[in-house]
């Protein structure tokens, strides 16, 4: 079984990606947040930084581009492929409404006769190996059928299913029809991604998906040794996250240049990571609210040991 570190914005970044490498593992591919090439065809530093040979050096990891430009997709390929990727992601399920309002990300299947000829285009041109992360359509499942009848067209490297529609955004249950639909119309792999936060869920999805790849993100920033766990290891320990919390912090100021920023970033993580602690609940609004640096630091070092941890993670969103 394939098990896969979903892309998320704000916290799966080649910082993070290095210290979840080396310090616990268990992902047998990261996906990189998603790239917005835009029409000047510029790498900004930021864009460099993510996608830096050097900071991803050991990482196995699978660039992901958001656009509905055919042009812009091509370039942006071009530029990965003088860096040593192989393979190119298409993200057609982020539902945020500012990308959608664009006619990006999930927003793009509601037009099939676009995404065609951006399709046949992009195929006829790339580069590279080409997959896509696609939601099962905008408003209802039944739109999913012509999809994957499109997918079908061209030789993907692999399909991730988010199974849900647009509209559905991330609270709705997950369709899993969507998964077997899947798996029975694509000749490429396939993997199941939504709603896999515990062991014990992507578990049961391997026992009914067992031909496909599993991915999950909250779940992995809830518990970041769901991976390790999955193939029979051990759960995190105290020690591990309060050096996981530390090596992270100190690679953020260094990255960043900047103690403040740091923490900004390691608030987002904190806020999946309560989820593992017991009644780290109780911890949310105090290192939300803590404005110095190195007091936050210090503060999640003390709720960790206020708590303690639970065997997994018990993600309430």
């Amino acid at each position: 079984m394939q098990f896969h570190f979903a892309p998320m914005e704000g916290a799966t970044d080649v910082v993070f990606r290095a210290v979840h490498r080396q310090l616990i593992g268990g992902a047998d591919l990261y996906w990189m947040p998603f790239w917005a090439p835009t029409q000047d065809h510029v790498l900004t530093p930021r864009v460099r930084r993510e996608l830096s040979p050097a900071g991803n050096e050991g990482i196995p990891v699978l660039p992901q581009l958001l656009t509905k430009s055919a042009r812009d997709f091509l370039w942006a390929a071009g530029e990965l492929k003088a860096m040593g990727y192989e393979e190119v992601n298409l993200n057609l399920g982020c539902p945020s409404g500012t990308v959608t309002a664009k006619g990006k990300g999930a927003g793009f299947l509601g037009d099939l006769p676009r995404l065609e000829r951006f399709l046949d285009e992009v195929f006829d041109h790339t580069p590279l190996r080409v997959s896509i992360k696609t939601r099962m359509g905008v408003r209802d499942g039944g739109e999913f059928q012509a999809l994957l009848a499109l997918y079908g067209r061209y030789p993907l490297a692999r399909l991730a299913v988010h199974a849900r529609v647009l509209q559905d955004q991330y609270r709705a249950p997950v369709r899993p029809e969507g998964f077997t639909q899947a798996l029975a119309a694509m000749t490429c792999p396939v993997v199941c991604n939504g709603d896999l936060k515990t062991v014990a869920q992507c578990r049961a999805a391997a026992a009914v998906y067992p031909a496909a790849g599993l991915m999950a993100g909250r779940g992995f920033l809830a518990d970041p040794a769901l991976g390790r766990k999955l193939r029979g290891g051990a759960p995190l320990t105290a020690e591990e996250l309060r050096g996981f919390h530390r090596t992270l912090f100190e690679g953020y100021v260094r990255a960043f240049g900047s103690e403040r920023n740091a923490m900004l970033r390691m608030k987002e993580h904190w806020r999946h990571l309560l989820c593992l602690l017991r009644g780290g609940e109780s911890w949310a609004k105090p290192l939300r609210r803590e404005a110095a640096p190195r007091r936050f630091a210090a503060l999640a070092e003390t709720a960790l040991d206020a708590c303690g941890l639970r065997e997994d993670a018990e993600p309430d969103w």
